[in-house]
């Protein structure tokens, strides 16, 4: 029988020790790891930052079908330019595409027009043109009066002087008077050097004079993951999948259903997030623009799918960011809703409307449904708002339907005591690297009691303990830095210790535009062309990628201490004998240190073994500018049944060993 041990060395903030600490390890594994442990978590990250629209999401028309826009205002306009003097108006169209979409972009050449007149799309701060790529392009149109006009309708990509570099176009009739599509692939001729690019729509000046056309619901796809229609970028779900992540908490963040949305009226709806895309009038964001909902329900879940994934789902639970908290007498249509919503992911369609409609939309399997969040961060107001009632209200109703589903809690810990108990919370904290790598035994005083728990948003963001939400200027930081990284993965190596209670862990924020920020840091930054992984994405790869799923008791580290670890292993599969074990340990100090490892326990231990080291100087960072500062490097080191390895200030370190 063969084992690999596995281990990361996490390094911190204080002088070395004049001895080298040494860690027995035993071969005899004391709980298991949940397969959960290691994840990706997109709170805040769909709604904040264009984390959805303009970033997973690959639509690349901002403001594409002029969702939850004041008709004939500028702001109505925004990320659309005339070109060539045309005349551009949003207007609540008479006729609207669809009714979830009144709005449409109203088009009129003038008279005395030349040469082509239209109008360009900036996209989420630019388009990336690749030759080797095919666009999909599409849009709606009708003129509004019935005319004589025959002519080319142009789409295409150009760069922002006016390079064309793809086009397409068709035949238009101005007695086209209802709402017709326009489906147009693009195949540019060459690359951008840039993202300075626009997407164009044209009509010959002379032809079209006087002419006015309406344009509703215009879109721009490259291709998706896994080709799926209307689907995700390929860069950002390739990253995220990357980190081999084993679920995704969604749909996130206090914009969406696992928070709370500003008012009742305008939180997340599942059911206005499937179907057609004219069907999802979409809803203004809590922070300041308008979420599309083309990144609904299904393709959340068909994404998951795609990227080996499950989810942790969560429904709203009756308070809004606003303030307001609705009656125990008001609950009823919210819990249907809410059981509806889980329906829809893994009902029957034979008994439940709700799953028929999965069933029509292309999935008539139910998908893989575990956990279930009620609520988001209830521990603001768990009183004021009376999460007591709307939790037992909520859980009562939906355990009984749905009794193989976990459900979540989110306010305190015990803090207020809810009825039915909790099987699980939902636990947050955003604080300095310093708190993390102190706190690493934080879960291992919990009771074991039968509740679980979900680290459900972590992150060191400041390394100033008394303005923590604060500025750069007063210590927060706009990028993940090794110490942060550091720090967090002390952190992480108490939650692999106390993994027989924490099933689930995840950092947060998941994604940032670089172009439009409002939280940072976060783990993965991007713009319209490239992606940037940070060193926290490393030390979150490190754990996930180097997982067990049997943790294996050592010596303890010291509480408080800079230099923590964990050692888990990797059962068979029961087709072979051969495992794996993790063995991590972090260092967020300031000087190096040598840690002793003993495998004494086992019959024979290779003699030599691989290392991978995340390290770099305190502050240093990967961003837009320097996105390969800090990586991970990879080299063999002598082993055995004894070896002394040399942790370098604040690095995460993986080391592996094969043991008999």
């Amino acid at each position: 029988m063969r084992a690999y041990l596995l281990g990361i060395v996490w390094l911190g903030l204080v002088a070395a020790r004049s001895l080298a600490v040494t860690v027995t390890i035993n071969k005899t594994p004391s709980h298991s790891v949940p397969s959960t442990l290691c994840a990706t978590d997109v709170v805040f990250s769909v709604v904040t930052q264009h984390s959805g629209d303009g970033g997973l999401y690959a639509e690349m028309l901002q403001n594409r079908a002029f969702q939850q826009v004041a008709p004939n205002t500028t702001a109505a306009l925004a990320a659309w330019h005339p070109i060539n003097n045309a005349d551009l108006t949003v207007i609540a169209d008479t006729m609207p595409v669809s009714d979830a979409l009144p709005n449409s972009l109203q088009f009129s050449v003038p008279s005395g027009a030349t040469g082509r007149v239209g109008f360009s799309n900036e996209g989420f701060w630019g388009i990336k043109v690749d030759s080797s790529w095919t666009y999909k392009a599409s849009l709606f149109f009708r003129f509004p009066v019935s005319s004589s006009f025959s002519g080319a309708l142009t789409v295409g990509l150009q760069t922002n002087d006016g390079k064309i570099l793809a086009q397409n176009s068709t035949q238009i009739h101005g007695t086209t008077t209802r709402w017709t599509q326009v489906n147009l692939e693009l195949h540019p001729t060459a690359s951008a050097s840039d993202v300075n690019n626009n997407f164009f729509v044209t009509i010959d000046g002379a032809a079209g004079a006087d002419q006015t056309i309406n344009f509703a619901m215009l879109s721009l796809f490259p291709p998706t993951f896994k080709d799926r229609p209307n689907g995700m970028r390929v860069d950002i779900a390739e990253t995220l999948a990357e980190m081999g992540p084993s679920f995704f908490r969604f749909p996130g963040g206090n914009n969406l259903v696992c928070a709370y949305g500003q008012t009742t009226a305008t939180r997340w709806q599942w059911n206005a997030t499937v179907g057609s895309l004219l069907d999802r009038p979409g809803r203004a964001g809590d922070w300041g623009y308008v979420n599309t909902d083309g990144l609904g329900l299904l393709e959340y879940l068909q994404f998951f799918e795609d990227a080996g994934m499950e989810p942790i789902m969560a429904v709203w639970a009756g308070y809004s960011l606003g303030g307001t908290s609705l009656a125990e007498n008001q609950l009823d249509p919210y819990i249907q809703q809410a059981k509806d919503q889980i329906n829809f992911v893994i009902g029957d369609p034979a008994t439940s409307a709700p799953a028929e409609l999965r069933a029509s939309l292309g999935h008539p399997e139910p998908f893989k449904l575990r956990f279930v969040e009620v609520g988001n961060e209830d521990f603001f107001a768990a009183n004021t708002h009376r999460y007591t009632y709307r939790w037992h209200d909520f859980v009562s109703a939906l355990q009984a339907e749905f009794p193989q589903i976990r459900f979540i809690a989110t306010s305190d810990a015990w803090d207020p005591i809810l009825s039915p108990v909790p099987q699980s919370y939902d636990v947050h904290v955003y604080q300095t690297p310093t708190w993390f790598y102190q706190n690493a035994f934080y879960y291992d005083d919990f009771q074991r009691n039968g509740t679980t728990y979900f680290e459900g948003e972590y992150a060191a963001i400041s390394t100033n303990p008394n303005d923590i939400f604060g500025t750069p200027a007063d210590g927060r930081l706009p990028f993940p830095t090794v110490q942060s990284a550091s720090g967090e993965a002390a952190f992480m190596t108490g939650l692999e210790r106390n993994s027989d209670i924490v099933f689930a862990a995840s950092y947060a924020p998941l994604l940032q535009h670089v172009n439009s920020t409002q939280w940072t840091p976060d783990l993965v930054s991007f713009d319209a062309g490239s992606v940037i992984r940070s060193t926290s994405f490393f030390a979150q790869k490190l754990f996930s990628l180097n997982r067990g799923d049997q943790y294996l008791p050592s010596t303890l580290p010291t509480r408080g201490d800079t230099l923590h670890w964990s050692v888990t292993r990797a059962s068979d599969s029961g087709k072979t004998f051969i495992k794996a074990s993790s063995q991590c340990v972090a260092n967020a100090g300031s000087s190096a240190e040598n840690i002793t490892f003993q495998l004494n326990q086992f019959g024979t231990v290779s003699g030599s073994g691989t290392l991978q080291l995340l390290t770099g100087p305190e502050t240093a960072s990967n961003t837009p500018e320097a996105p390969e500062t800090v990586v991970p490097k990879t080299s063999t080191i002598r082993t055995g049944k004894t070896f002394t390895y040399n942790a370098p200030a604040f690095s995460v370190s993986v080391i592996t060993v094969t043991t008999h």
